[in-house]
């Protein structure tokens, strides 16, 4: 399971992007946030997520506050 950091919120089109650990970006939609709500999340903010596969590159599922 990656772990990461909130790197860009565009609440007004439900979107993000988190940057993982080892550097690599993420893009993932409000829809994707498992455990709250996508408008409690806050940028620099740790992570836990799922990898998913898309046509447009890297894509975060299933995220998580990290403990």
């Amino acid at each position: 399971m990656p772990t990461g950091t909130i790197k860009r919120l565009v609440r007004d089109r439900g979107f993000g992007f988190i940057r993982d650990d080892g550097g690599q970006e993420w893009f993932f939609h409000r829809s994707a946030v498992a455990q709250g709500a996508f408008d409690q999340l806050n940028e620099g903010q740790r992570v836990d997520f799922d990898e998913e596969p898309s046509t447009k590159g890297p894509r975060a599922n299933n995220i998580r506050v990290a403990a």
